[in-house]
């Protein structure tokens, strides 16, 4: 069982000073966020996929990376060219990882999380699975408009699938758009989330919502990716990612 979903920090917790840190990476001003800022929070970790090239884990974990999310699968049929090598690499070199799937809204959900399944170990040392929701209105090949009753519908079924496979409770990936016109306000107020809030603090953009991991910079830098990687924190204290990482290994 995971430990209960961590509620947003509306104080600032023992400064982690990363940004100071002598070539560590560095945080956005504080002047961008009208709330709690990363580093006031002690755990950060990033997500990865192939657009980061080949990794150097050892030094990723050096440079005081606590966790990584990596991209595995996207629909079902595409598999990021880098997730075997990045699965196996952040675990040698002991890094915490999880994988994630991004839903590509045209096939049907059991399609999606079967191709997912199909190319992630079950691991009893990773994270929890993580089902990445987002609108694509973009896309030139699934021009589906997204009817909320039906894309909850279909998230249901996909996280429920997840956690049967893996024995774990997923966490929700999503952006602030996706948030506001599906999951506002309290949709899967039993799964953990993980938000995206590059400009504001999470209480700004997500009020009310508890979250558990929040990506607060896409354009980081960190020792052992040459270019740049999204860089993540964790809503609490060293010792409670201690007893959520325990939760999350059981």
């Amino acid at each position: 069982m995971l430990a209960p979903l961590l509620r947003p920090a509306v104080f600032a917790l023992v400064a982690f000073g990363l940004a100071a840190c002598a070539g560590g990476p560095k945080v956005p001003p504080k002047s961008q966020f009208n709330g709690p800022y990363p580093s006031d929070f002690p755990v950060h970790g990033i997500d990865v996929s192939k657009y980061q090239g080949d990794i150097d884990w050892q030094s990723v974990r050096a440079s005081g990376v606590d966790f990584a999310w990596i991209k595995a699968t996207e629909g079902a049929n595409h598999l990021d060219a880098k997730f075997a090598e990045n699965w196996a690499g952040a675990r040698a070199a002991g890094v915490p990882r999880g994988a994630y799937h991004f839903v590509w809204w045209c096939r049907a959900p059991h399609e999606e999380i079967g191709w997912f399944k199909q190319n992630v170990p079950i691991d009893p040392e990773a994270l929890p699975p993580v089902l990445d929701v987002e609108a694509t209105p973009t896309s030139a090949s699934c021009k589906r408009t997204l009817q909320r009753d039906e894309v909850l519908a279909d998230m249901r079924l996909m996280l429920q699938d997840m956690e049967r496979h893996y024995g774990k409770k997923p966490i929700i990936y999503v952006t602030v758009d996706f948030y506001q016109h599906v999951m506002h306000p309290n949709e899967f107020s039993d799964y953990p989330v993980w938000v995206r809030s590059t400009k504001h603090s999470p209480p700004i953009t997500y009020p009310g919502r508890g979250w558990a991991f929040w990506q607060y910079q896409s354009d980081g830098y960190v020792a052992g990716i040459r270019g740049k990687v999204d860089r993540n924190a964790f809503a609490g204290t060293r010792a409670q990612w201690q007893e959520w990482l325990r939760g999350a290994r059981s």
